[in-house]
């Protein structure tokens, strides 16, 4: 029999610790021999990164211990930061990004020995970052990206291919670096060499363009020694975004480009690529045309990876809309089979193996685990970071997939997750509180997969609503479009349009709903809390709140002119830059609100923050703000999860009457 109690009074077994111990995910796939190799989170670890390694026997291990950290800061979001081989005598060789010093390291784990370092410090800036490695053997190197910085501003920085020995020479010497490419261009992804290693492909793009905007490829020639020959740009442009590109065995290039609408995987034959079209251009076909999917997806790591040719010519693909799935693809007739099973996300990383297939995949009652797909038969199975229910999944949220309707009879599309417990409900009467999530980016994509985070709060009898607002991804080019010079704007309207709507049809409390968010999502939740009466509080993580500073020199070289397209020009618009930020709007804030920074955020930096509290003190209304030693843009900790979640649900608590007494009351200033 049901227990009775008020929604957000249900005890759970699915406490802060638990959904912290559960955070992150798997990634950066890779083979190496016939072993299987990942990156995976240590959020007790001081939120290091570990690469894990699945032996053929199917044993898993972490061959190098903390404090190794396997993670790049190259465009500050990182990218691959891993590659490996097996050696001609069969072991294996393996290069990585240690995260502390930024430098390449070479490890042989079945050496006996210490990783040894490629790659120098330089004491300038940010100094040198690799990404997105590919290990030449043959050549005694390993190429990648070079992010090398030459002052001390965060874009003061020149990007290049280059190409690091693999004897150390280079590990206190820049000048034994090979560089491959010129810095014509602002941002550049790892090459991708032809079968015959005549030929080299990348990814390139400018400023004020994101690579979701527009992006080119690049083409060059490998001569024997010294910089690529005959670079030119084959295909992309300022308003077609190419995300991946490869080789087919037959030296075809493959690459995703959205220049019909949607990311679709095209092909250019071997024989086009020795001539140019009239703009320099080279025609390519379409594989699979007019399905309305997406075959890629925002780049917002080097390296990441929407599809991966096969030697038998047909090509493992993640693609969908809204939700994905792995699937062959046969770019002869264009057939996709999918792999049947119960995920719903893949994420943009995979390896192959002979016929076997390996991805990162999740679901709405599982977390992110290996998944290997066997091409010869169909069958797809778990064979690393397997999910393993921490609780009983009768504690699980239960999503529903939902499209509503905003402003201009535009689609919203969005997640809901009821409260729902086994043994607790609420008085009939009664409505539930609801939280509105507004995800990162702005240019991304809330996924239908297990979140105990989500789940800390379904499981006390408070619902969660994530809101893939105008300008997500997933949904084709024109709904990402719905963002430019709108930000502030559509995803403001979104997410309170959600958020009526389930209020009018009396499925959420009008007087209870709440909105989140983390970065952008800290943006939308703060522009939300000083431009509407929707929510009766807010918890915003690491956000933006003055886009005249972030503009200017307070983030990344990456981002640092991505207002340009979320807002407009600066130069033609200087006051919607003013008009829209909450830092100039405290005084429309009328909600109680938890601010969440941490204090190494070098793309949302805390002095945002403390502008905006500055503007807030005195004003009377309950705020709190939470700064955490040794945290950046996005919490790794175990503990600062912690914290952070708990205090999220004191404000929820307060805020709606809810009576708690299981977690540390969060102390308001005012």
């Amino acid at each position: 029999m049901l227990s009775m109690g008020a929604y957000g009074t249900w005890p759970s077994p699915i406490d802060a610790a638990l959904a912290a111990s559960h955070d992150g995910r798997p990634e950066y796939v890779g083979v190496v021999g016939d072993e299987v190799w990942w990156t995976e989170p240590r959020p007790a670890e001081a939120g290091r990164r570990a690469l894990v390694r699945r032996r053929a026997d199917g044993h898993e291990e972490s061959p190098l211990p903390a404090p190794w950290n396997v993670r790049s800061r190259v465009i500050e979001y990182g990218g691959v930061p891993w590659a490996g081989a097996a050696r001609p005598d069969g072991g294996p060789l393996v290069v990585f990004v240690h995260f502390p010093d930024q430098r390449l390291y070479a490890y042989e784990p079945d050496g006996g020995g210490e990783p040894r370092p490629l790659t120098p410090v330089s004491a300038t800036g940010g100094g040198l970052r690799w990404a997105d490695p590919r290990l030449l053997l043959d050549r005694g190197e390993v190429w990648c990206v070079l992010e090398e910085f030459t002052g001390e501003a965060p874009t003061d920085v020149r990007r290049v291919i280059a190409a690091v020995p693999l004897d150390g020479s280079a590990a206190e010497d820049r000048t034994a670096v090979r560089e491959l490419s010129d810095d014509r261009h602002r941002f550049v992804t790892g090459p991708r060499l032809s079968p015959d290693g005549r030929r080299a492909a990348w990814i390139a793009w400018d400023h004020p363009r994101m690579p979701w905007d527009g992006t080119e490829v690049i083409l060059g020639e490998v001569p024997e020694s010294g910089p690529f020959t005959g670079v030119r740009a084959v295909a992309g442009g300022t308003d077609e975004s190419v995300a991946q590109v490869d080789w087919a065995p037959d030296g075809s290039l493959l690459l995703v480009s959205d220049a019909g609408g949607w990311w679709e995987i095209q092909r250019v034959r071997p024989e086009a690529l020795g001539r140019k079209g009239a703009a320099g251009v080279i025609p390519s076909t379409s594989l699979c045309p007019g399905r309305g999917e997406e075959f890629g997806g925002p780049l917002w790591k080097i390296g990441l990876q929407w599809f991966h040719p096969m030697e038998n010519g047909l090509i493992a693909v993640i693609h969908g809309k809204g939700s994905t799935a792995l699937g062959v693809l046969d770019p002869v007739t264009g057939e996709v089979v999918d792999a049947a099973g119960p995920w719903t996300e893949w994420a943009a990383t995979l390896a192959v193996q002979g016929d076997r297939v390996i991805g990162v995949a999740a679901s709405p009652r599982s977390a992110y685990e290996i998944v290997e797909l066997d091409t010869g038969t169909g069958h797809a199975r778990v064979i690393g970071a397997a999910h393993q229910d921490p609780v009983d999944p009768a504690y699980y949220p239960e999503p529903r997939i939902r499209t509503f309707t905003g402003p201009d009879n535009r689609e919203i599309h969005a997640h809901i997750y009821p409260p729902h417990s086994p043994d607790h409900s609420a008085p009939h009467e009664e409505l539930p509180p609801y939280v509105v999530w507004a995800h990162g980016g702005p240019t991304g994509h809330a996924p239908l997969v297990l979140d105990l985070e989500i789940a800390y709060f379904t499981s006390r009898g408070i619902g969660v609503a994530e809101v893939n607002y105008g300008g997500s991804t997933g949904y084709g080019r024109a709904y990402r479009d719905r963002l430019r010079e709108q930000w502030g704007v559509v995803d403001v309207e979104d997410c309170a349009a959600v958020a009526s709507a389930l209020a009018a049809e009396g499925t959420a409390d009008p007087a209870r709903l709440a909105v989140r968010g983390g970065s952008a999502g800290g943006w939308t939740t703060a522009v939300s809390l000083t431009s509407t009466d929707v929510y009766a509080c807010g918890t915003i993580s690491y956000p933006i709140l003055d886009l005249l500073g972030w503009a200017t020199d307070e983030t990344h070289d990456f981002e640092s002119q991505y207002l340009e397209s979320l807002v407009g020009p600066l130069a033609e618009v200087p006051g919607r830059y003013r008009d829209r930020s909450p830092v100039h709007h405290a005084d429309r804030v009328s909600a109680p609100f938890l601010l969440l920074q941490g204090l190494d955020d070098v793309i949302c930096p805390p002095a945002q923050c403390e502008r905006f509290l500055e503007r807030m003190a005195g004003r009377g209304v309950p705020h709190a703000y939470l700064a955490f030693e040794g945290e950046g843009h996005g919490f790794r900790r175990a503990d600062t999860m912690v914290s952070a979640l708990e205090a999220e649900l004191s404000l929820y608590a307060q805020t709606f009457g809810i009576d708690r007494t299981d977690i540390a009351r969060l102390e308001f200033r005012r």
